[in-house]
């Protein structure tokens, strides 16, 4: 078996992840490699799921019987850990979404609808990235195309990362936001946070980043980050689907317009006029997510016993083997950076002139799960020159054996197409 520094004890983790058990195909161990597009639930986030809609089910807030009194202390107190967990000044920074796409949206549509400094118009500028996923590229999109906004991003290198050579032409004094990923979810690069955010303060734009590839692998500190905005998920950090966060400045907060209306967001409502109540409630209308919040709370204890540092180190041992391993089978291009520095824990590749599709298929009869296609990210695979990709991600619970797994499995497939 090979050794590597810095795992962690992936044998016992994976006694708390009863899906890594099972078998495939009849008889074919499964080998999840597509921890990018969704992790794995831990026993402990089921236990929490179910034992909250077997003890404590009822709508939170306003009731003032037990069952309601108890959920609520419950949906509350996941909102606690998620503001311990990204090191947030004040619980009330945290909004519950459904995904990340909505807490991008919700912040594209708070700043159309927004009064000034932070209305965005035909006066102003939007920037992206080329490397983003279509959840930060079509809601400013959308915007532009309701304002008038003009619509500009960063290029990418031949090395898989951001064209920061521009940065004072593309980030002006007309830029009203500028939004990018930490991590991306096709390349694995982590970009250059600071040196964004400072060009961005220095003409008074606001930040937002979205953390969808971050927070589940690495120590999240929004304090530190400096940004106005942080969107992430919790199905992709051992938490249940249906549950995303937004965390937002308090300031920005209390200043900009709901996105959403409803129950649970007013304060009070006659038939001429409504007052919202205070963030974070007046962006979560309606019922909300609340039994995924807890689910997403249970994860986020879960991670925290074990710890990011270690997490994010299991990583980087993996993902260097990973890289290593991958550049020994020939025809195999990775797209992307081809080192594990200042990369994440998701390598994707082509293999010759077989589509990524193909190569899927195959893997999959092995056992083996990746992802393939565009990622969400299809202008990246435009800009080199690809139909597409096959993704291999890896996470907490995964082991060097399954990546010798992957490389084997992509022999297979080579002396299946000849």
């Amino acid at each position: 078996m090979t050794q590597l520094s810095g795992l962690l004890d992936t044998e016992a983790i994976r006694k708390d992840f009863p899906i890594l058990d099972r078998l495939v195909h009849d008889d074919r161990k499964l080998v999840y490699l597509d921890n990018a597009a969704t992790s794995q639930k831990p026993r402990q986030v089921l236990d929490a799921l179910g034992e909250y809609y077997e003890r404590y089910n009822a709508n939170v807030h306003r009731g003032v019987h037990v069952l309601a009194e108890e959920a609520t202390a419950l949906y509350e107190g996941a909102r606690d850990k998620v503001a311990a967990f990204i090191n947030a000044p004040s619980r009330d920074e945290v909004i519950f979404t459904k995904n990340a796409s909505e807490s991008l949206n919700l912040v594209a549509n708070m700043l159309g609808w927004a009064d000034e400094p932070y209305r965005v118009d035909s006066e102003t500028e939007i920037v992206i990235t080329e490397m983003e996923h279509h959840s930060n590229i079509v809601p400013w999109q959308l915007l532009s195309q309701r304002t008038g906004a003009k619509l500009k991003w960063f290029g990418l290198t031949d090395d898989g990362r951001l064209d920061l050579s521009n940065i004072d032409e593309i980030i002006t004094e007309k830029t009203k936001i500028v939004s990018f990923v930490l991590v991306s979810n096709i390349l694995g690069t982590v970009n250059p946070v600071e040196t964004i955010i400072r060009r961005a303060q220095e003409v008074g734009a606001l930040v937002c980043i979205d953390a969808s590839q971050a927070a589940p692998h690495m120590p999240m500190d929004v304090q530190a980050l400096q940004a106005d905005f942080v969107a992430f998920t919790g199905h992709k950090m051992c938490g249940p689907t249906g549950i995303g966060v937004l965390w937002g400045r308090q300031e920005l907060l209390e200043d900009l317009p709901p996105f959403l209306g409803g129950g649970e967001m007013i304060e009070t409502v006659s038939m001429h006029s409504s007052t919202y109540a205070p963030a974070p409630h007046k962006f979560e209308a309606g019922t909300p997510p609340i039994a995924q919040a807890v689910g997403l709370g249970a994860a986020i204890d879960y991670l925290s016993a074990i710890g990011m540092d270690k997490i994010l180190a299991h990583e980087h041992a993996l993902t260097e083997y990973a890289v290593k391993r991958l550049g020994e089978v020939p025809d195999l291009r990775i797209i992307g950076p081809t080192t594990a520095e200042d990369r994440g824990a998701a390598i994707s590749f082509t293999l010759g002139d077989i589509h990524p599709h193909d190569v899927g298929q195959v893997l999959d009869e092995e056992g083996i799960a990746v992802r393939v296609g565009h990622h969400c990210a299809r202008p990246v695979c435009l800009r080199y020159g690809i139909p597409a990709t096959t993704r291999a991600s890896f996470y907490l619970y995964s082991t060097p054996a399954e990546i010798d797994a992957l490389v084997d499995g992509l022999e297979h497939v080579r002396n299946f197409f000849g």
